[in-house]
């Protein structure tokens, strides 16, 4: 098991990346404003057009450190990826699955059922927990049809009839998502799930956290041998990280949208740090977003037990564990692919 390293994230649209020695050097306006040796990082993610220096791109290349680089909103431009060291036999082998729809469905029931199970597993724990503030009843049969449609996802073989019983199952979630917004209701609220832009504060941020993870687990795939690119239920397209959005689906209920929903509901943002541009489109001002930075940084370290696993991890480890579990099963290691089962 790696040892869970840091994330620099680098807000400062300003602001340039450069190598002295075995460093990093921020700099701007040409004048040096922090400096961190890279053997203490694993990532850096910079928000911002100004850019790196070739001879930083190329230290990191070397050290597989995950160089990427996003717009001062959070999209996504471009990661530096450096020599490719993963087992060719175990890409291969990834590529000819990819091709085979059949077998491509057979690790995409398992993506979904990870993701709806975990659904289920939000909405049971919020009941759970807020008993006195929620529509149990409603939630209940939300979660008992959820679970009757899982039911029918461990049945199915055919990758378009999976992504049609995964959309229903979105569309059950989502439609009480707004239900577990306990404070800030004003300003705060959830009608549906958009996002080319997110039109509202709750789905800029679920927006923000969605490329932040998925980040992490392109550079986990790489890290055990796979292609982040060549996916089995998101199918190729140039440029997409396919198979990252594949193993992010099990992980978003519980570690991404729960983490969206804490931050509101213990008040961490506010509605002064969101701006809705002309167009409609929703954005975090700099603060926000740096607080946000900082607190899912401090997600990342907390502990759980893996279900498959029953050790204890911390959550920032969990996408690098499933995707050293989807290696294992495609060298033929393990008998079927074990999604992550929040308990």
């Amino acid at each position: 098991m790696r040892k869970l390293l840091n994330t620099l994230y680098v807000t400062s649209s300003d602001a340039y990346l450069s190598l002295d020695g075995e460093n990093i050097v921020i700099k701007k306006e040409n004048e040096e404003v922090s400096r961190i040796p890279l053997h203490n990082l694993e990532s850096i993610v910079a928000f911002g057009y100004t850019g790196a220096s070739p001879a930083l791109m190329g230290a990191c290349a070397k050290r597989n450190i995950n160089l990427c680089f996003m717009t001062p909103s959070g999209k996504f431009l471009a990661r530096i990826i450096g020599e490719v060291r993963g087992n060719v036999t175990l890409r291969k082998t990834q590529y000819r699955l990819s091709e085979n729809e059949y077998e491509s469905a057979k690790i995409a029931k398992s993506f979904i059922i990870g993701k709806v199970h975990n659904s289920r597993c939000v909405i049971e724990r919020f009941t759970r927990d807020h008993a006195l503030r929620l529509d149990v009843e409603k939630l209940k049969k939300v979660s008992s049809s959820i679970a009757d449609s899982l039911k029918v996802i461990a049945e199915c073989e055919n990758l378009e009839q999976l992504r049609g019983l995964e959309g229903e199952c979105a569309n059950k979630y989502f439609g009480v998502f707004d239900d577990f917004i306990l404070q800030q209701k004003d300003n705060f609220y959830f009608e549906n799930r958009n996002k080319r832009p997110p039109l509202d504060n709750v789905n800029a941020m679920l927006s923000f956290v969605y490329t932040l993870m998925a980040n992490d687990i392109c550079a986990s795939l790489e890290t055990v041998g796979l292609d982040p690119y060549v996916g089995f239920l998101h199918r190729d397209r140039p440029g997409r990280a396919s198979l990252a959005l594949d193993l992010m689906e099990e992980l978003r209920p519980v570690y991404a949208d729960r983490f969206v929903l804490s931050l509101i509901n213990r008040r961490v943002v506010s509605k002064s740090g969101f701006i809705k541009k002309e167009n409609g489109s929703v954005i975090m001002d700099d603060d926000t977003r740096r607080a946000i930075l900082t607190l899912w940084q401090e997600k990342k370290q907390e502990k759980i037990i893996h279900p498959f696993l029953e050790e204890k991890i911390e959550w920032g480890l969990v996408g690098y564990v499933q995707s050293l579990l989807l290696a294992r099963f495609i060298r033929g290691d393990l008998d079927a692919y074990p999604p992550f089962l929040w308990r």
